[in-house]
């Protein structure tokens, strides 16, 4: 149990810094789907641009992760690009619906708006309910 206090932490750290940076706020996600203000998009394409330096530098260097196993990033399989594409837009809708995604979903509940616990219930449905379809799908 020790060993996921840090884990813990840095979720707490995490969406503390959701919820101040206003990333989680409706009013935010609102503006960004209207198209009236920069914000989210800012935000959102300085996550790309971290995340492609920190490939690119866990490539170069061979980082490994901290079991000391290499992190390996598979290509994406060309022949799922509908699958990416109902997917997302589905998430998407979601996302537009609830004025959230899934991980502020749990920092908006724990700052104290309870009527997110309505769109967690409804996402760990949804899960199930595919974890249960799952083997009959076309992958």
């Amino acid at each position: 149990m020790k060993n996921y206090i840090k884990y813990l932490l840095a979720g707490i750290f995490f969406g503390i810094v959701l919820i101040k940076s206003e990333v989680v706020s409706w009013f935010r996600i609102q503006e960004m789907f209207r198209f009236d203000s920069f914000h989210m998009y800012g935000i959102i394409g300085l996550g790309v641009v971290v995340a492609m330096i920190s490939i690119q530098i866990i490539k170069r260097k061979n980082i490994k992760d901290m079991e000391g196993n290499a992190i390996t990033i598979p290509p994406k399989d060309p022949k799922q690009v509908t699958r990416y594409l109902i997917g997302g837009t589905l998430f998407g809708f979601g996302w537009a619906l609830t004025g959230a995604c899934p991980g502020p979903l749990f920092s908006l509940a724990g700052a104290g708006y309870s009527i997110m616990i309505v769109p967690i219930l409804s996402a760990l449905a949804g899960t199930w309910v595919y974890g249960k379809i799952r083997p009959s799908l076309p992958h």
